[in-house]
């Protein structure tokens, strides 16, 4: 089969589109034939090098698939399904995963990330716990484009932050896959939404999915921009995902009371924390992670039902991973880049 795999860590330049042995079934397993995949920071991350992690090689990334079962040794799921894939892999057998807490699992890892080849191919194999079926009138881009990011933002907001109808929520870098993914879930959920972006063409975009006030991330700032929109109080809920660069005034826009929800740190992993300011405003910070198969399957309702949509970007085949890579890399993107298999 055909794939795009990196030998070595580097930039854009070490991608190869190249033939690569065909996956190898095992009891349980299915065999995914990839019509799209969608990418991710993870893939960057991945390509140029994560610190004490050591990704064997050559690696094939690619965490968000969609595509056709052609091959299945598991008796549940039949060959010729339309299905995208939960990205979370986990045992599925140790207590959190028997608890319905998959992404707590000491196994748990992302489909394409270490121990399990991604989708940027065209065959992909996965447990058959990891398939998810999707009716005909779904395409396979938006099918692609569904899962981590919107698993992602559906943790942070409902099952971390416990979000209430009302509450103000603040998010970050509305073009990334999350952030167009938050707004829409919060505004499901009867939220008002505050969101942020580097041009005006993204900020209008943000407002065309529900948000109801827009913050230029360049030109104003943001904790001051909550504060004025709010009557100073600041808002109920901030999704940050951006790190370093917005830390601080992430911080600075909660409210009394407020939870600030972290599941990134594009910009880099330190963040200073005021501990008086920490306890005076009664503030939560709460990381999240993923987020659980049950929580993807929920969310995939008002997917299916068209109440949730994810944003596609731009769509490129397998062969120009590269050029793909380039544009997300450079921020260029609203919403999510995917490739076509």
């Amino acid at each position: 089969m055909k794939a795009v795999r990196f030998h070595q860590h580097g930039g854009p330049d070490v991608l190869r589109y190249e033939d690569v042995p065909e996956p190898t079934l095992e009891p349980g397993d299915v065999l995914v034939r990839v019509r799209a995949c969608a990418l991710n920071h993870l893939d960057l991350w991945e390509r140029r090098g994560l610190p004490n992690v050591a990704i064997p090689m050559p690696h094939i990334s690619g965490s968000d698939v969609a595509g056709e079962v052609v091959g299945s040794m598991a008796r549940e799921v039949a060959a010729g399904q339309r299905v995208m894939l939960q990205p979370g892999m986990s045992c599925g057998r140790c207590a959190a995963c028997l608890s319905g807490r998959d992404n707590e699992c000491p196994r748990y890892e992302v489909l394409g990330h270490l121990h399990h080849s991604g989708g940027y191919a065209e065959l992909v194999k996965v447990p058959a716990q990891n398939v998810v079926p999707i009716p005909d009138e779904i395409d396979f881009v938006h099918a692609a484009a569904f899962p981590l990011t919107f698993l992602t933002a559906w943790h942070m907001l409902i099952a971390r932050a416990h979000l209430q109808r009302g509450d103000d929520v603040l998010v970050l870098a509305a073009g990334s896959g999350v952030g167009q993914a938050a707004i829409q879930i919060a505004v499901l959920h009867g939220a008002r939404v505050m969101a942020t972006a580097g041009t005006e063409e993204k900020l209008e975009r943000a407002r065309a999915l529900g948000a109801s006030e827009v913050i230029h991330h360049h030109k104003q700032d943001i904790a001051e921009e909550i504060r004025r929109l709010t009557n100073r109080r600041g808002v109920d809920v901030v999704i940050e995902h951006v790190g370093e660069a917005t830390w601080a005034r992430s911080l600075r826009a909660l409210a009394r009371g407020g939870r600030l929800v972290t599941c990134g740190a594009t910009t880099g992993a330190t963040g200073r924390l005021d501990l008086p300011a920490l306890f005076a405003k009664q503030l939560s910070i709460l990381g999240s992670y993923m987020g659980t198969k049950g929580e993807l399957l929920l969310a995939a309702r008002f997917f299916f039902a068209g109440q949730l949509t994810p944003v596609v970007d731009r769509s490129y085949p397998l062969a120009e991973a590269s050029a793909a890579q380039i544009r997300l890399e450079q921020s260029q993107q609203f919403g999510k880049i995917v490739l076509e298999v």
